[in-house]
Protein backbone atom coordinates (compact mmCIF):
# COMPACT_ATOMS: atom_id res chain seq x y z
CA UNK A 1 0.00 0.00 0.00
CA UNK A 2 2.76 2.65 1.17
CA UNK A 3 4.81 1.72 -2.64
CA UNK A 4 1.13 1.91 -4.27
CA UNK A 5 1.01 5.79 -2.32
CA UNK A 6 4.41 6.53 -3.20
CA UNK A 7 3.64 5.81 -7.06
CA UNK A 8 0.83 7.50 -7.29
CA UNK A 9 2.95 10.87 -5.29
CA UNK A 10 5.50 10.66 -8.02
CA UNK A 11 3.05 10.45 -10.77
CA UNK A 12 1.11 13.76 -9.54
CA UNK A 13 4.76 15.41 -8.98
CA UNK A 14 5.52 14.31 -13.56
CA UNK A 15 2.16 15.95 -13.95
CA UNK A 16 2.63 19.26 -11.44
CA UNK A 17 5.88 19.02 -13.80
CA UNK A 18 4.66 18.45 -16.94
CA UNK A 19 2.35 21.21 -16.50
CA UNK A 20 5.29 23.93 -15.43
CA UNK A 21 6.78 22.85 -18.66
CA UNK A 22 3.63 23.55 -20.63
CA UNK A 23 3.20 26.98 -18.85
CA UNK A 24 7.02 27.78 -19.91
CA UNK A 25 6.88 26.64 -23.57
CA UNK A 26 3.46 28.95 -24.13
CA UNK A 27 5.29 31.71 -22.26
CA UNK A 28 6.15 34.55 -24.79
CA UNK A 29 5.40 35.40 -28.34
CA UNK A 30 4.48 33.04 -30.58
CA UNK A 31 7.12 33.65 -33.12
CA UNK A 32 5.82 31.27 -36.23
CA UNK A 33 2.52 33.69 -36.03
CA UNK A 34 4.21 36.68 -36.62
CA UNK A 35 6.09 35.38 -39.59
CA UNK A 36 3.00 33.58 -40.39
CA UNK A 37 4.74 30.04 -40.98
CA UNK A 38 4.12 26.44 -39.91
CA UNK A 39 6.08 25.00 -37.06
CA UNK A 40 7.56 22.92 -40.15
CA UNK A 41 8.49 25.46 -42.10
CA UNK A 42 12.53 25.66 -43.67
CA UNK A 43 15.19 28.22 -43.18
CA UNK A 44 13.86 29.34 -47.06
CA UNK A 45 10.01 29.48 -46.11
CA UNK A 46 11.63 31.74 -43.02
CA UNK A 47 13.71 34.06 -44.88
CA UNK A 48 10.96 34.70 -47.40
CA UNK A 49 8.17 35.32 -44.67
CA UNK A 50 10.71 37.93 -43.08
CA UNK A 51 11.68 39.54 -46.48
CA UNK A 52 8.13 40.13 -47.58
CA UNK A 53 6.58 41.67 -43.96
CA UNK A 54 10.03 43.72 -43.57
CA UNK A 55 9.11 45.36 -46.51
CA UNK A 56 5.24 46.15 -45.22
CA UNK A 57 6.36 46.82 -42.20
CA UNK A 58 9.64 48.76 -42.16
CA UNK A 59 9.75 51.82 -40.22
CA UNK A 60 10.93 54.13 -43.27
CA UNK A 61 7.64 52.83 -45.04
CA UNK A 62 5.16 53.67 -41.64
CA UNK A 63 6.77 56.71 -40.37
CA UNK A 64 5.12 57.85 -36.85
CA UNK A 65 2.81 54.46 -36.80
CA UNK A 66 4.27 52.76 -33.63
CA UNK A 67 2.00 49.74 -34.36
CA UNK A 68 3.89 49.13 -37.55
CA UNK A 69 7.49 49.93 -35.66
CA UNK A 70 6.30 47.05 -32.55
CA UNK A 71 5.29 44.86 -35.20
CA UNK A 72 8.53 45.18 -36.95
CA UNK A 73 10.81 44.74 -34.09
CA UNK A 74 8.56 41.61 -33.31
CA UNK A 75 9.18 40.54 -36.81
CA UNK A 76 12.78 40.94 -36.37
CA UNK A 77 13.07 38.89 -33.21
CA UNK A 78 11.14 36.20 -34.32
CA UNK A 79 13.16 36.14 -37.87
CA UNK A 80 16.50 35.99 -35.01
CA UNK A 81 15.28 32.75 -33.77
CA UNK A 82 13.55 31.11 -36.13
CA UNK A 83 16.17 31.55 -38.66
CA UNK A 84 19.44 30.11 -35.81
CA UNK A 85 18.98 26.37 -35.74
CA UNK A 86 19.88 25.97 -31.95
CA UNK A 87 17.83 29.23 -30.82
CA UNK A 88 14.59 27.43 -33.03
CA UNK A 89 15.37 24.12 -30.96
CA UNK A 90 15.39 26.22 -27.17
CA UNK A 91 12.43 28.24 -28.54
CA UNK A 92 10.28 25.36 -29.93
CA UNK A 93 11.05 23.30 -26.44
CA UNK A 94 10.60 25.72 -24.15
CA UNK A 95 9.08 28.91 -25.68
CA UNK A 96 10.67 32.53 -25.41
CA UNK A 97 11.29 32.39 -21.96
CA UNK A 98 13.58 29.17 -21.90
CA UNK A 99 15.70 31.77 -24.42
CA UNK A 100 15.92 34.31 -21.91
CA UNK A 101 16.88 31.59 -19.40
CA UNK A 102 19.40 30.21 -21.59
CA UNK A 103 20.27 31.94 -24.70
CA UNK A 104 21.70 28.97 -27.15
CA UNK A 105 21.18 25.74 -24.70
CA UNK A 106 17.99 26.42 -22.95
CA UNK A 107 18.29 24.28 -19.64
CA UNK A 108 16.26 22.02 -19.03
CA UNK A 109 13.30 22.38 -16.39
CA UNK A 110 13.13 19.24 -15.02
CA UNK A 111 16.96 18.59 -14.57
CA UNK A 112 16.44 21.06 -11.41
CA UNK A 113 14.22 18.45 -9.65
CA UNK A 114 15.65 15.81 -10.15
CA UNK A 115 19.37 16.76 -10.90
CA UNK A 116 20.31 16.22 -13.98
CA UNK A 117 18.82 14.94 -17.48
CA UNK A 118 15.27 13.13 -16.90
CA UNK A 119 14.03 11.93 -19.81
CA UNK A 120 10.63 10.58 -18.22
CA UNK A 121 9.55 8.69 -21.06
CA UNK A 122 12.07 5.75 -20.84
CA UNK A 123 10.99 3.94 -17.79
CA UNK A 124 12.94 0.87 -18.92
CA UNK A 125 15.50 -0.95 -17.30
CA UNK A 126 18.68 0.02 -16.44
CA UNK A 127 17.99 3.86 -17.06
CA UNK A 128 20.49 3.96 -19.42
CA UNK A 129 19.67 5.53 -23.46
CA UNK A 130 19.70 3.69 -26.28
CA UNK A 131 22.43 4.50 -28.97
CA UNK A 132 20.38 5.45 -32.00
CA UNK A 133 22.31 3.90 -35.29
CA UNK A 134 22.75 6.48 -37.80
CA UNK A 135 20.91 6.63 -41.05
CA UNK A 136 23.29 6.24 -43.83
CA UNK A 137 22.89 8.67 -46.30
CA UNK A 138 23.82 9.64 -50.39
CA UNK A 139 25.87 12.03 -51.47
CA UNK A 140 25.06 14.96 -52.12
CA UNK A 141 24.82 16.32 -55.72
CA UNK A 142 26.36 19.99 -56.21
CA UNK A 143 25.20 22.19 -59.45
CA UNK A 144 26.47 25.82 -60.62
CA UNK A 145 22.72 27.57 -61.41
CA UNK A 146 23.74 30.42 -63.60
CA UNK A 147 21.43 33.43 -63.45
CA UNK A 148 21.33 36.91 -64.63
CA UNK A 149 21.93 39.92 -62.61
CA UNK A 150 18.32 40.81 -63.61
CA UNK A 151 16.62 37.81 -61.80
CA UNK A 152 19.00 38.82 -58.70
CA UNK A 153 17.68 42.33 -58.47
CA UNK A 154 13.77 41.24 -58.93
CA UNK A 155 13.94 37.87 -57.51
CA UNK A 156 12.44 35.05 -60.37
CA UNK A 157 11.13 31.23 -60.30
CA UNK A 158 12.89 28.96 -62.51
CA UNK A 159 12.09 25.65 -63.31
CA UNK A 160 14.62 22.65 -63.76
CA UNK A 161 14.12 19.56 -64.90
CA UNK A 162 16.02 16.69 -62.39
CA UNK A 163 16.90 13.11 -63.92
CA UNK A 164 17.58 10.82 -61.23
CA UNK A 165 18.51 7.44 -60.55
CA UNK A 166 16.21 6.22 -57.79
CA UNK A 167 16.03 2.67 -56.33
CA UNK A 168 12.78 0.88 -56.92
CA UNK A 169 11.38 -2.48 -54.89
CA UNK A 170 11.98 -5.32 -56.91
CA UNK A 171 11.65 -9.17 -56.28
CA UNK A 172 13.65 -11.01 -54.01
CA UNK A 173 15.73 -10.22 -50.66
CA UNK A 174 19.23 -8.81 -49.70
CA UNK A 175 21.22 -8.33 -46.89
CA UNK A 176 20.80 -4.80 -45.76
CA UNK A 177 22.34 -2.65 -42.85
CA UNK A 178 25.16 -4.94 -41.97
CA UNK A 179 27.15 -3.75 -38.82
CA UNK A 180 29.96 -5.16 -36.50
CA UNK A 181 28.46 -6.67 -33.46
CA UNK A 182 29.78 -8.60 -30.38
CA UNK A 183 28.24 -11.99 -29.87
CA UNK A 184 28.76 -14.36 -26.88
CA UNK A 185 29.31 -17.64 -27.78
CA UNK A 186 29.54 -20.54 -25.31
CA UNK A 187 32.52 -22.99 -25.48
CA UNK A 188 31.91 -25.32 -22.69
CA UNK A 189 30.38 -25.76 -19.64
CA UNK A 190 31.18 -22.18 -17.86
CA UNK A 191 33.34 -20.93 -20.32
CA UNK A 192 32.49 -18.29 -23.00
CA UNK A 193 33.89 -16.38 -25.26
CA UNK A 194 33.00 -12.55 -27.12
CA UNK A 195 33.60 -12.01 -30.36
CA UNK A 196 32.74 -9.54 -33.14
CA UNK A 197 31.09 -10.53 -36.51
CA UNK A 198 28.99 -9.23 -39.17
CA UNK A 199 25.31 -9.06 -38.82
CA UNK A 200 23.24 -8.15 -41.72
CA UNK A 201 19.41 -7.54 -41.87
CA UNK A 202 17.07 -8.86 -44.80
CA UNK A 203 15.74 -6.84 -46.90
CA UNK A 204 13.50 -6.17 -49.63
CA UNK A 205 15.44 -6.26 -52.99
CA UNK A 206 15.67 -2.96 -54.89
CA UNK A 207 16.60 -2.04 -58.35
CA UNK A 208 17.81 1.20 -59.67
CA UNK A 209 15.39 3.26 -62.39
CA UNK A 210 15.56 6.51 -63.49
CA UNK A 211 12.87 9.53 -62.39
CA UNK A 212 12.21 12.56 -64.02
CA UNK A 213 11.19 15.93 -62.07
CA UNK A 214 10.37 19.59 -62.11
CA UNK A 215 11.97 21.25 -60.01
CA UNK A 216 10.85 24.98 -59.03
CA UNK A 217 13.77 27.15 -57.86
CA UNK A 218 13.41 30.42 -56.53
CA UNK A 219 16.03 32.99 -57.10
CA UNK A 220 15.95 35.48 -54.05
CA UNK A 221 16.59 39.21 -54.52
CA UNK A 222 20.10 40.37 -53.33
CA UNK A 223 21.62 36.51 -53.70
CA UNK A 224 25.06 36.44 -54.34
CA UNK A 225 27.28 34.35 -55.63
CA UNK A 226 28.07 31.12 -54.19
CA UNK A 227 24.91 30.78 -52.05
CA UNK A 228 22.74 27.72 -52.38
CA UNK A 229 19.39 26.58 -52.21
CA UNK A 230 18.90 22.71 -51.00
CA UNK A 231 16.56 20.57 -52.40
CA UNK A 232 16.09 17.42 -49.45
CA UNK A 233 16.51 14.27 -50.90
CA UNK A 234 17.12 15.00 -54.67
CA UNK A 235 20.80 14.13 -54.46
CA UNK A 236 22.52 10.54 -55.34
CA UNK A 237 20.62 7.44 -53.51
CA UNK A 238 21.56 5.46 -50.91
CA UNK A 239 20.54 1.36 -50.91
CA UNK A 240 20.38 0.82 -47.12
CA UNK A 241 19.52 5.03 -46.48
CA UNK A 242 18.16 8.16 -47.72
CA UNK A 243 19.31 9.93 -50.84
CA UNK A 244 21.68 12.77 -50.59
CA UNK A 245 20.58 16.41 -51.22
CA UNK A 246 20.68 18.37 -54.38
CA UNK A 247 22.49 22.15 -53.58
CA UNK A 248 22.29 24.77 -56.51
CA UNK A 249 24.89 27.05 -56.22
CA UNK A 250 24.38 30.66 -57.62
CA UNK A 251 26.33 31.83 -60.67
CA UNK A 252 25.98 35.21 -61.64
CA UNK A 253 26.06 35.83 -65.76
CA UNK A 254 28.11 38.68 -67.20
CA UNK A 255 26.51 41.82 -67.60
CA UNK A 256 26.55 44.33 -70.46
CA UNK A 257 25.81 47.26 -68.49
CA UNK A 258 26.80 47.04 -64.65
CA UNK A 259 29.21 44.80 -62.88
CA UNK A 260 28.14 43.54 -59.33
CA UNK A 261 30.32 44.24 -55.99
CA UNK A 262 28.71 43.21 -52.91
CA UNK A 263 25.23 44.95 -52.96
CA UNK A 264 26.56 47.94 -55.11
CA UNK A 265 26.55 48.59 -58.96
CA UNK A 266 29.06 50.01 -60.97
CA UNK A 267 28.73 51.02 -64.99
CA UNK A 268 30.18 53.24 -67.33
CA UNK A 269 28.47 56.00 -69.23
CA UNK A 270 30.34 57.17 -72.19
CA UNK A 271 29.83 61.41 -72.90
CA UNK A 272 30.27 63.56 -75.45
CA UNK A 273 32.93 66.60 -75.18
CA UNK A 274 30.64 68.95 -75.70
CA UNK A 275 28.11 67.53 -72.72
CA UNK A 276 31.35 67.22 -70.58
CA UNK A 277 31.95 70.69 -71.12
CA UNK A 278 28.48 72.63 -70.59
CA UNK A 279 26.71 69.92 -68.72
CA UNK A 280 23.82 67.47 -69.13
CA UNK A 281 21.08 65.51 -68.04
CA UNK A 282 20.39 61.75 -68.95
CA UNK A 283 18.56 58.65 -67.69
CA UNK A 284 19.99 54.95 -67.35
CA UNK A 285 17.46 51.55 -67.77
CA UNK A 286 18.09 50.47 -64.41
CA UNK A 287 17.94 45.95 -64.13
CA UNK A 288 13.90 46.12 -63.39
CA UNK A 289 13.61 48.63 -66.29
CA UNK A 290 12.81 51.83 -63.89
CA UNK A 291 15.11 55.24 -65.43
CA UNK A 292 17.50 56.33 -63.06
CA UNK A 293 17.98 60.12 -63.79
CA UNK A 294 21.16 61.50 -64.04
CA UNK A 295 22.32 65.97 -64.57
CA UNK A 296 25.50 67.52 -64.02
CA UNK A 297 26.32 71.28 -65.04
CA UNK A 298 29.37 71.33 -64.10
CA UNK A 299 32.48 69.97 -65.97
CA UNK A 300 33.00 66.58 -66.40
CA UNK A 301 36.60 64.63 -66.61
CA UNK A 302 37.24 61.41 -68.42
CA UNK A 303 37.24 59.76 -64.77
CA UNK A 304 34.88 61.46 -63.01
CA UNK A 305 32.23 59.34 -60.99
CA UNK A 306 29.09 59.80 -59.42
CA UNK A 307 27.22 58.12 -56.53
CA UNK A 308 23.52 57.67 -56.94
CA UNK A 309 21.90 56.37 -53.26
CA UNK A 310 19.74 53.55 -52.86
CA UNK A 311 20.42 52.42 -56.60
CA UNK A 312 22.02 49.45 -55.83
CA UNK A 313 21.46 45.50 -55.38
CA UNK A 314 18.81 44.67 -52.91
CA UNK A 315 20.32 43.63 -49.93
CA UNK A 316 19.52 39.86 -49.04
CA UNK A 317 18.15 39.97 -45.87
CA UNK A 318 16.66 43.40 -45.55
CA UNK A 319 15.30 44.11 -49.57
CA UNK A 320 14.50 47.68 -48.38
CA UNK A 321 18.61 48.66 -47.77
CA UNK A 322 19.86 48.39 -51.45
CA UNK A 323 23.35 49.45 -52.07
CA UNK A 324 25.30 52.18 -54.03
CA UNK A 325 25.14 53.08 -57.62
CA UNK A 326 28.43 54.46 -59.30
CA UNK A 327 28.48 55.79 -62.48
CA UNK A 328 32.09 56.67 -63.74
CA UNK A 329 31.87 58.56 -67.02
CA UNK A 330 34.26 58.60 -69.94
CA UNK A 331 34.78 61.21 -72.64
CA UNK A 332 34.95 61.26 -76.33
CA UNK A 333 36.77 63.41 -77.89
CA UNK A 334 35.62 64.47 -81.76
CA UNK A 335 37.33 62.95 -84.47
CA UNK A 336 38.59 64.69 -87.27
CA UNK A 337 41.37 67.65 -88.75
CA UNK A 338 42.70 70.41 -86.74
CA UNK A 339 41.16 73.27 -85.68
CA UNK A 340 41.89 76.63 -87.06
CA UNK A 341 43.71 79.43 -85.58
CA UNK A 342 40.86 81.11 -85.01
CA UNK A 343 38.79 78.17 -83.42
CA UNK A 344 42.22 77.55 -81.37
CA UNK A 345 42.24 81.25 -79.72
CA UNK A 346 38.66 81.24 -78.73
CA UNK A 347 39.14 78.23 -76.69
CA UNK A 348 42.42 79.49 -75.22
CA UNK A 349 40.46 82.35 -74.11
CA UNK A 350 37.19 80.12 -72.99
CA UNK A 351 39.64 78.28 -70.30
CA UNK A 352 42.50 80.98 -69.86
CA UNK A 353 44.86 78.18 -71.37
CA UNK A 354 47.54 80.71 -70.94
CA UNK A 355 47.45 81.17 -67.15
CA UNK A 356 47.76 77.35 -66.76
CA UNK A 357 50.15 76.83 -69.29
CA UNK A 358 53.30 77.02 -66.64
CA UNK A 359 51.38 73.84 -64.51
CA UNK A 360 51.09 71.44 -67.69
CA UNK A 361 53.91 69.33 -67.75
CA UNK A 362 54.05 65.18 -67.44
CA UNK A 363 56.00 63.84 -64.35
CA UNK A 364 55.46 64.16 -60.93
CA UNK A 365 54.55 67.17 -59.00
CA UNK A 366 57.31 69.26 -57.86
CA UNK A 367 57.55 71.02 -54.69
Amino acid sequence: MKLLSASCLFINALLVILLIFIVIAQAGRDFYKILGVSKSANINQIKKAYRKLAKELHPDKNKGDEEATRKFQDLGAAYEVLSDAEKRKTYDRYGEEGLKDSMGGGSDPFSSFFGGDFNFFDFGGGGGRREERETPKGADVVMDLFVSLEELYSGNFVELVRNKVVYRPASGTRKCNCRQEMVTRQLGPGRFQMMQQQVCDECPNVKLSNEEKTLEVEIEPGMEDGQEQRFVAEGEPHVDGEPGDLRLRIRTMPHTVFERRGDDLYTNVTISLVDALVGFQMNITHLDGHQVHISRDKITWPGARMRKTGEGMPNYENNNLHGILYITFDVEFPKGEALDEEKRAQIRQIFDLEATKALAYNGLRGY
